[in-house]
């Protein structure tokens, strides 16, 4: 497989959003994006479009399209019949690269349902797939550390445009004006995206009421943490890359992503890796404690002290660290908890970060390992099931995108994911975001709620500011 990978370099720019103008224009865009040059976390940008195939789910339901035309369905697990298609190498990696083409898209947190049996409460109001993911043979990469990029083809997975015309439109790129000067002037664009006030979907009695029932659960013995969410909710046409490019230079965000969908988009601006696998390598990186940045330069730093001797918050992050411990050891040996209650600060919050790592089984696949930790911990308390359970009675509709994952599964058997946290998803003619956070026996309702909207205001603002009816 590997002695036939196309690997032709291409001018490397700070900003990948030249290589995008590039590409808009083709079916099933889909950008991984470090936040580079906003954020110093990240490394690499993916870009394609153009899926061989592409798998969507619905229930029980997946629909498989070859080259945009030719369908079919299938019933069976999701994550297995992606391995099908993917047909994932062990071979031994020989290039620089993370991605040499296959699976890019998102694993909803209603894919859940597939592999546990949970309750039918909340409202599923959203249209997205549970599961949207592409094959895809040619990708754009840029090394942000190395200042490098390549336009990578693999042969072995079936092309539904002709390598040649993607070719050219790598070549035809640093000849073009933007490509030098990739930046939209934003507000003289506007017209091509609107948005109106965002609406929560829980009101504060509501939601004093749900953190009252999940405080009794606790107490109950039921669980120890749940992480609850309220939505946030506006109506929109035109564009969504242009709120996706606003957003980014707002928030930029290691764990970012664009996806463009025939009957939406994802919009990601997560700061937090789910699983990574790099050469039998696992690396799993959660986010519990949470607190605003401050106003000065002082009370910045008195936030950030507070949160990392914060007692609640550390012992909110080692508890769901102990959970994806246990998750890793289904298919990995060598758990180990390298980093724990790690500062982390991003624009507008800071972040206790912790670091698992492991050695992936040699029997086993990344596709393992993702689909028997999946969801992510951090954003469904523990025990996991019973947690997941109390989201559903309590949370008014379904997650949709929010909470499960985007990232790329390389057919050389390198994977990386995100938690998708920070993170919008058009349907139809509606924009929503989701905030939330991890509820303990000693939390404090007021503390939860405001934090809940701290950590998607800037996004909300951003679009508003751009984009609203006042601009």
């Amino acid at each position: 497989m590997q002695s036939s990978l196309v690997l032709h370099p291409l001018p490397y720019t700070p900003d990948s959003v030249s290589w995008l103008l590039a590409i808009r224009h083709l079916p099933r865009l889909v950008w991984l994006d470090s936040g580079h040059p906003g954020s110093h976390y990240g490394r690499f940008d993916i870009l394609a479009a153009a899926p061989s195939v592409n798998l969507e789910t619905h229930g029980t339901r997946t629909v498989i399209t070859h080259n945009t035309t030719s369908q079919s369905h299938s019933l069976d697990d999701p994550f297995q019949l992606l391995g099908q298609y993917l047909s994932l190498s062990s071979d031994a990696v020989s290039h620089p690269l993370p991605f040499i083409g296959g699976a890019l898209g998102y694993f909803g947190y209603d894919l859940g349902r597939r592999l546990e049996k949970l309750p039918n409460q909340a409202q599923a109001d959203i249209d997205l797939p549970d599961l949207s993911i592409g094959i895809y043979p040619w990708a754009i990469l840029q090394d942000h550390q190395q200042q490098q990029a390549w336009l990578v083809f693999n042969p072995a997975l079936d092309a539904a445009y002709n390598f040649l015309e993607i070719e050219q439109l790598c070549r035809d790129a640093p000849q073009n004006t933007w490509f030098h000067e990739p930046r939209l002037n934003l507000k003289s664009d506007n017209n091509l995206f609107k948005i109106n006030e965002f609406k929560s979907k829980v009101n504060v009695d509501e939601y004093a009421k749900a953190m009252a029932q999940i405080q009794a659960y606790i107490r109950a013995g039921d669980c120890y943490q749940v992480n609850y969410a309220q939505r946030f909710s506006a109506c929109y046409q035109g564009d969504p890359l242009l709120a996706y490019l606003a957003l980014r230079t707002s928030l930029p965000s290691p764990f970012s992503g664009f996806m463009q969908l025939p009957q939406g988009a994802v919009l990601s601006l997560s700061p937090e890796r789910f699983i990574q696998v790099r050469r039998q390598q696992v690396e799993t990186k959660p986010i519990k404690g949470t607190i605003k940045r401050g106003a000065t330069a002082e009370e910045d730093v008195a936030n950030a002290n507070w949160l990392v001797n914060s007692t609640k918050n550390r012992a909110e992050n080692v508890m769901i660290v102990d959970l994806l411990r246990n998750d890793l050891s289904k298919h990995c040996t060598r758990v180990k908890v390298p980093t724990l209650c790690e500062l982390q600060t991003f624009a507008n919050v800071h972040h206790l970060v912790s670091t698992v790592t492991a050695q992936l089984n040699p029997n086993a696949s990344p596709l393992d390992v993702l689909r028997d930790s999946f969801p992510g911990g951090s954003i469904t308390g523990a025990p996991k099931i019973r947690a997941m359970e109390i989201i559903e009675e309590l949370e008014p509709t379904r997650r949709s995108v929010y909470c499960g994952s985007l990232g790329y599964i390389s057919q050389d058997g390198q994977m990386d994911t995100n938690i998708a946290i920070r993170t919008l998803v058009c349907d139809g003619e509606q924009i929503h975001c989701w905030g939330g956070g991890g509820i303990v026996a000693d939390s404090e309702t007021d503390q939860e709620y405001t934090e809940s909207i701290a950590k998607v205001k800037v996004l909300m603002d951003t679009l508003e500011q751009y984009f609203g009816p006042t601009t």
